[in-house]
C-alpha cells in the first residue's frame, strides 16, 4: 500500500471495518480538529482509496498527510449523503473542503401563517408555520413581484392581530386603506375569511410560477360575471389578466410547452466555480440565481456541480422533475430525470445558464479589479507562479517563434509580455542568419543565442520565464543555446505545444495539461499567438519585398540602390509601371530611366 502517514496503523484499524454502505466520513487532525468531510456511495471503498495510491494533487497529498483520526455516519441512500456533507461543510468549514457561501442576507416573500395571512417581505426565516418563497437574488425582483401581487388583490398590509372572537366584537376600525381601495376590510368582517383565503391561493400560485392557471381561473370569473351582465366586475378580472400576461410576457424566453424544469450550469476559473441555477414554469423564468463555491482541491467540474445542485436545493426547494445539464452526473436523484439537451429550446435556456454563469465571474472579476487593480494582476501572477513552479512571479515574460514557407525567407519573432500585458516596444524580429533552409530546431537555437547574448553585453535584465513556440525539440534546442551562455538553469523555461496545449518542461518527459479555464494557459496562448503573429506578418512583409525585388532586380542595369529609390518613392511595382519616361528620368536618370520604361512598355 502506498502509504504516506503517521497515524496511518490506527486509521487502518478503522478502515478495515467500514461498511459498503453509503455515508459521509470526516477527517481529523492530530489536535482534532475537522479538515475534511466527503461523501461516498460506499463508504470503505472510497475512504481506501486515499491511502493506496499516489496523488496528483499537491494539496490531497498534505490532506492525506495530515489525517489522524476519522469518523463515519451511516445514512440510508446516497442523497442523505449528499446533504449530511453539504450541512457539514456549512458548519465546520474544514479547510480542505470547498468553501459554500450562506444565504442569511438574501430576501424572501413570506405568507404568514395568522388569519387574513399578510404578504411581504423578510430577511429572517421563523419557522413558525408561514410559507416562504426564496430566497431572491434581488431586492429589486421582490419588489417588482409584491407590486403586481397588490395590483392585482386587496389584501391587508396592517400589523393587526385578527382572530374570529376581536372581528365579532368589533375591536378594530377599517383604516386609510380601506377608504382608498387598496382593502377589502376584514377586520370589521368586511371580506369572509374563505374569500381572503381564496385570494391567498392565487397569490401561492404565482410565487411558485404558476401563471397560467391563475390566468386561466381569471378568464373563467370574467366570463361567468360578463354573462351575468356584471360588467365593472367582469372588467376588473380582465385588468388583472392582462397585467399577469404582461408579466408572464417579460419573462417568457422560450416555448411555453417547456412546463417545470430546473436548470443547472457551471463555469469555472482556478480558485472558484459559479454554478448557474434557472427555475423555468410555464416557458418563463421565474428564478435565477448563481452559487459561488471556492475551490480548495482538485475537484472535478461534475464533483462542483453536484455539490452546487445540493446546496441550491436546500436553498430554493425546486420541485421539478427534470434537471437540464450540461453533462449526465454520477449520481440518481430521487424521481428526477437528467437531460443533456443537443438541440432546440431546452438547449437555449442551458445556453443561456451557462451565459449567466460566465457573466457573473467576469462581473465578479471586475469588481474585483475595480477596487483594487492590483489585485487582478497579482492574482494572474501568483497563479502562474504556482501552476508554472517557479521561484518569481513571471513579470518579465518572452516568447520565441519561428517561422518560414517551405524553408524560404526563414525569420523569427520574440515578443515581451511585462506584468501580463504586451511591451510592444521590446518585440524583436529576426532574420535567420546561420542556418540554411527549414530547420526550426537550429533556427530556435540561434535567435535564443542572439537574444540573450545582446542582453548579456547590454547588462539588460533577463526575464522571470522564456516561453517557446513548439514541443521538446525546439525546447532542447533553446537548453542548447542557453547553456551556451551558462544561463541554464538561472532562467526559468518552458515549451507550448500546439496540438493539445501542453506544457513541457526541461528534463521532464512527461508534460503539464493546465484546465482549458486556467488563465496560466490563457496568459501562456495569448504571448504564443502574439509571437505568431508578429513573427508571420514580419515574414509576409519579407516575401513581398523579396518577390519585388526579384523581378526588378531582373532588368539589366538596374541595381539595388536604384530598387530601394524606387520602391521608396512609388511603394509598390504597379505603381512603377503606370510612372511616364519623364518622372523616370528625373528620379533615376535618363539611362536608367529609358532601361526601365523600355521594360515595361515594349514596342
Amino acid at each position: 500500500m502506498i502509504v504516506k502517514n503517521k497515524y496511518f496503523e490506527h486509521l487502518k484499524s478503522i478502515i478495515d471495518v467500514l461498511p459498503d454502505s453509503p455515508g459521509v466520513y470526516q477527517y481529523f487532525n492530530s489536535e482534532g480538529k475537522i479538515i475534511y468531510v466527503g461523501k461516498a456511495k460506499k463508504l470503505k471503498r472510497r475512504v481506501t482509496s486515499y491511502f493506496v495510491k499516489n496523488h496528483d494533487n499537491r494539496k490531497t497529498e498534505l490532506l492525506v498527510k495530515n489525517i489522524a483520526d476519522l469518523k463515519f455516519i451511516v445514512v440510508e441512500t446516497e442523497e442523505d449523503a449528499l446533504l449530511l456533507e453539504n450541512n457539514l461543510i456549512k458548519k465546520y468549514q474544514p479547510k480542505y473542503n470547498v468553501l459554500l457561501k450562506d444565504d442569511k442576507t438574501y430576501p424572501w416573500i413570506c405568507i404568514k401563517n395568522e388569519p387574513f395571512p399578510r404578504v411581504f417581505q423578510t430577511r429572517n426565516v421563523i419557522r413558525d408555520g408561514s410559507l416562504y418563497f426564496g430566497p431572491y437574488t434581488s431586492s429589486y425582483l421582490v419588489k417588482n413581484l409584491l407590486e403586481l401581487i397588490h395590483s392585482l388583490y386587496k389584501i391587508r398590509s396592517c400589523n393587526l392581530k385578527l382572530d374570529k372572537e376581536s372581528i365579532e366584537k368589533n375591536k378594530f376600525k377599517v383604516c386609510l386603506e380601506y377608504h382608498i381601495g387598496n382593502c377589502l376590510g376584514p377586520c370589521e368582517n368586511y371580506q369572509s375569511d374563505e374569500d381572503y383565503l381564496k385570494t391567498i391561493g392565487e397569490i401561492k400560485n404565482i410565487l411558485k410560477g404558476n401563471f397560467q392557471s391563475v390566468i386561466n381561473y381569471l378568464k373563467n370569473e370574467m366570463i361567468r360575471l360578463s354573462e351575468e351582465y356584471r360588467f365593472e366586475e367582469a372588467l376588473d378580472f380582465k385588468n388583472k389578466v392582462d397585467i399577469l400576461d404582461n408579466y408572464k410576457a417579460k419573462s417568457t424566453v422560450v416555448s411555453p410547452q417547456i412546463t417545470n424544469v430546473d436548470v443547472f450550469s457551471i463555469d469555472l476559473d482556478d480558485q472558484y466555480a459559479y454554478v448557474n441555477f434557472l427555475r423555468v414554469v410555464d416557458g418563463a423564468i421565474i428564478q435565477v440565481f448563481t452559487q459561488e463555491i471556492k475551490r480548495k482541491l482538485d475537484e472535478t467540474s461534475k464533483e462542483l456541480l453536484l455539490l452546487g445542485i445540493t446546496e441550491i436545493k436546500q436553498k430554493f426547494f425546486p420541485s421539478s422533475r427534470e434537471y437540464i445539464l450540461p453533462f449526465k452526473l454520477n449520481y440518481a436523484f430521487n424521481n428526477i430525470k437528467q437531460i443533456v439537451p443537443q438541440r432546440g429550446d431546452k438547449l437555449k435556456l442551458l445556453e443561456l445558464s451557462q451565459r449567466n454563469a460566465k457573466y457573473y465571474r467576469l462581473e465578479k472579476l471586475k469588481q474585483i479589479e475595480k477596487s483594487n487593480p492590483a489585485s487582478g494582476l497579482d492574482r494572474i501572477l501568483s497563479t502562474m507562479k504556482k501552476d508554472l513552479q517557479l521561484k518569481d512571479l513571471p513579470i518579465h515574460i518572452e516568447c520565441f517563434d519561428n517561422s518560414n514557407l517551405q524553408g524560404t525567407n526563414p525569420v523569427a519573432s520574440c515578443v515581451v509580455f511585462k506584468n501580463a500585458k504586451p511591451s510592444k516596444r521590446d518585440y524583436r524580429h529576426y532574420n535567420i542568419k546561420t542556418v540554411v533552409g527549414a530547420d526550426d530546431f537550429a533556427s530556435m537555437e540561434e535567435i535564443v543565442f542572439r537574444r540573450y547574448r545582446r542582453l548579456l553585453d547590454e547588462k539588460s535584465s533577463l526575464p522571470n520565464l522564456i516561453v517557446v513556440d513548439g514541443g521538446k525539440g525546439q525546447l532542447g534546442s533553446a537548453l542548447t543555446a542557453l547553456e551556451k551562455l551558462d544561463l541554464r538553469g538561472k532562467i526559468p523555461i518552458i515549451g507550448i505545444a500546439k496540438r493539445l496545449e501542453e506544457i513541457y518542461f526541461p528534463g521532464d518527459s512527461c508534460p503539464l495539461y493546465l484546465d482549458k479555464n486556467s488563465e496560466t494557459l490563457k496568459v501562456i496562448q495569448q504571448i504564443r499567438d502574439e509571437a505568431h503573429r508578429f513573427g508571420i506578418t514580419f515574414h509576409r512583409n519579407k516575401r513581398s519585398k523579396s518577390f519585388i525585388k526579384s523581378e526588378l532586380s531582373s532588368i539589366e542595369g538596374i541595381g539595388n540602390n536604384t530598387i530601394e529609390v524606387l520602391l521608396k518613392k512609388y511603394k509598390s511595382v504597379e505603381n512603377i509601371k503606370s510612372v511616364d519616361l519623364e518622372s523616370l528620368i528625373l528620379e533615376i536618370g535618363t539611362h536608367r530611366g529609358k532601361l526601365l520604361y523600355e521594360y515595361f512598355h515594349p514596342k
